[in-house]
C-alpha cells in the first residue's frame, strides 16, 4: 500500500482546527490503496490550538504533531513538515478550510498519472478584498518580470509532491529565506496545475498581516532575482550621463555669456533625486546583504519543541 502524508501548518486556529481535521479525515478515508498520515506543524500559538491537536492526536494514531519552539513562520513550518516525512507522496495545505480537502483526490490522480508536482491555482471568491487580489496579481507580475523562474500569479501553497521532490528539499535545498512557490517551480520535474476556488473560513481570521505580506514579497524577489542590483548599474550610468550633459550645458553657457547659470532650484532638485535614488539602492543592497548574513549565521531553520505519535526511528 502506498503512503501519503498531509502536512498542515497551524497557527492560532483553535476555532476551526477540529472542523478541518474531521473534513480532512473524511476525504482521506475515501482514497483506495493509500495509507495516510496527517502531520500538523504548529507554530508557537497564543491560543489553545496545541491542546486541541494533542486531543486529536491522542484519539487517532495516524495523526502526528510537531510543535515548534517559537513562531518561525509559514514557510519554515512547511519545510519542517517536509523534513519529517518519509511517505511516497506529500500534500501541503493550510488548515483553515480555504484549501478544500475535497480537492486531494484530484491531486492524487495527477500524481498517479506521472506528475511529481501537482500544484494548485486559486480562483478567489468574491469575498476576497479587491485590494488584496490586485496586490497579489501585481506582485507576481513584478517577480515574473524580474526572475527567470516563472511563477503562476495565482499559485498557492496547496500542492502535492512526490518522494523524490521531498528528498531534494531535505538534502539539497537548505537556504534560510525559502520562497517555496518559486522553489517548487525551479526544481523542475513533471508538473500539473489544478484549479480550485478558495473556500470560506468558517471561523478565525487570516494570519498574514500587511507587514508579513510585504516581507513575503521581498523574500520572493531577493530569492529569485538579481535584477534590482543590476538596475543600480543602469541608473548609475543614466544619472552619470545626465550629470555630464548638464556640465556641458553649464560650460557652454559660461563660454558664451561669461556667467554661470543661477540654477539653485535645479541643483536642489537634482541633488534630492540623486540622493533618494542612492538611498533606495542602498536599501536594496541591504536586503541582499541581509539574506547573505542569514546564510552565514547558519542558524537552524526551526527548532522542534515536541513530537507526538512519531516512531522512534523518525527523522530528528
Amino acid at each position: 500500500m502506498k503512503t501519503l502524508t498531509v502536512v498542515c501548518p497551524v497557527y492560532n486556529e483553535q476555532e476551526v482546527i477540529a472542523t478541518f481535521h474531521a473534513e480532512l479525515r473524511r476525504v482521506l478515508d475515501t482514497l483506495p490503496g493509500w495509507s495516510s498520515t496527517v502531520l500538523y506543524v504548529v507554530d508557537r500559538c497564543g491560543d489553545d490550538t496545541l491542546g486541541v491537536l494533542r486531543h486529536v492526536a491522542g484519539a487517532d494514531a495516524s495523526v502526528r504533531l510537531l510543535s515548534l519552539s517559537a513562531r518561525f513562520g509559514h514557510q519554515m513550518s512547511l519545510l519542517a513538515g517536509l523534513d519529517h516525512c518519509d511517505s511516497d507522496a506529500v500534500v501541503m495545505m493550510d488548515s483553515d478550510l480555504q484549501h478544500p480537502p475535497s480537492l486531494i483526490p484530484e491531486l492524487m490522480a495527477g500524481y498517479e498519472s506521472g506528475h511529481d508536482i501537482v500544484y494548485t491555482v486559486r480562483e478567489d471568491s468574491s469575498d476576497v478584498p479587491v485590494l488584496k487580489r490586485l496586490s497579489s496579481r501585481w506582485f507576481y507580475r513584478l517577480i515574473n518580470s524580474l526572475s527567470d523562474t516563472p511563477i503562476n500569479e495565482s499559485a498557492a501553497d496547496f500542492r502535492l509532491v512526490s518522494r523524490r521532490v521531498v528528498e531534494v528539499f531535505q538534502k539539497q535545498i537548505r537556504e534560510r529565506n525559502q520562497f517555496l512557490r518559486g522553489l517548487f517551480g525551479w526544481v523542475g520535474f513533471p508538473s500539473l496545475a489544478v484549479r480550485f476556488r478558495v473556500g470560506r473560513r468558517p471561523a478565525g481570521r487570516t494570519k498574514y498581516s500587511v507587514r508579513r505580506m510585504v516581507r513575503f514579497g521581498v523574500d520572493g524577489v531577493v530569492s529569485f532575482s538579481k535584477t534590482p542590483l543590476q538596475a543600480a548599474v543602469y541608473f548609475g550610468f543614466a544619472f552619470g550621463a545626465l550629470g555630464f550633459l548638464y556640465a556641458l550645458v553649464t560650460l557652454a553657457q559660461f563660454l558664451l555669456y561669461r556667467s554661470f547659470p543661477s540654477g539653485w532650484a535645479t541643483i536642489i532638485i537634482l541633488t534630492s533625486i540623486f540622493s533618494g535614488t542612492q538611498l533606495v539602492f542602498l536599501g536594496i543592497l541591504g536586503e541582499y546583504l541581509g539574506a547573505i548574513f542569514d546564510e552565514v549565521k547558519a542558524r537552524p531553520h526551526y527548532i522542534v519543541e515536541e513530537r507526538v505519535n512519531f516512531p522512534p526511528q523518525a527523522r530528528a
